[in-house]
């Protein structure tokens, strides 16, 4: 990537500069700083606004309640890993992070759900099963609120931005359903 990246940019300067649209270049580059901008502010706004509601509802009894909720699903998929409530309360935040749509907040609770799993890991070279499992759920993750992508579309001046919700709806119960089906048939399989 670090030699992909100047090379594709180096041939659309070249292929501008003999196209004769360097201007055009020239003027793109500067509007597109500005969209970067906007766009930037937008995602760090909405960012900041869905960390802050994650801490005050690790800060509530709302994390309780939403643990009870999660509980018996968390313990089928994590079946290794039920009673390291470190790792299963740093689970359950990353996957109420992730259905409300805010995988940046999840990072956090993600690497430290890791890092509680691998602490129990007998063989530190090799993954254990929950670890796999939340890599699956991590890249599939269930979203009912996609609120990184609503916000994307509402800086790109989308007139629904929430019009995208059915079919995300859709497509990431698919795919975390596929991804959980299949991890739990390929990690029975190679036992």
């Amino acid at each position: 990537m670090n030699y992909l990246w100047p090379i594709l940019i180096l041939i659309s300067f070249l292929f501008s500069l003999i196209s004769g649209n360097i201007e055009e270049v020239n003027n793109s580059i500067f509007s597109s700083v500005s969209d970067v901008i906007q766009l930037t502010l937008t995602l760090l706004g909405n960012m900041c606004l869905w960390c802050g509601i994650i801490k005050i509802i690790q800060s509530t009894k709302i994390i309780i309640y939403l643990k009870k909720i999660l509980k018996p699903i968390l313990n089928w998929l994590f079946k290794d890993a039920k009673e390291n409530e470190g790792a299963m309360e740093a689970i359950s935040i990353n996957t109420i992070s992730n259905i409300i749509g805010i995988g940046n907040a999840a990072t956090s609770s993600g690497l430290k759900a890791m890092s509680e799993l691998q602490k129990e890991n007998k063989n530190k070279e090799k993954l254990t099963d929950s670890m796999v499992m939340l890599m699956v759920l991590n890249t599939t993750s269930i979203q009912i609120l996609p609120t990184s992508i609503m916000a994307i579309r509402a800086s790109l001046g989308a007139q629904n931005p929430a019009g995208i919700i059915v079919p995300i709806w859709i497509s990431t119960i698919v795919g975390t359903s596929v991804g959980i089906i299949t991890t739990k048939i390929l990690l029975k399989k190679s036992k």
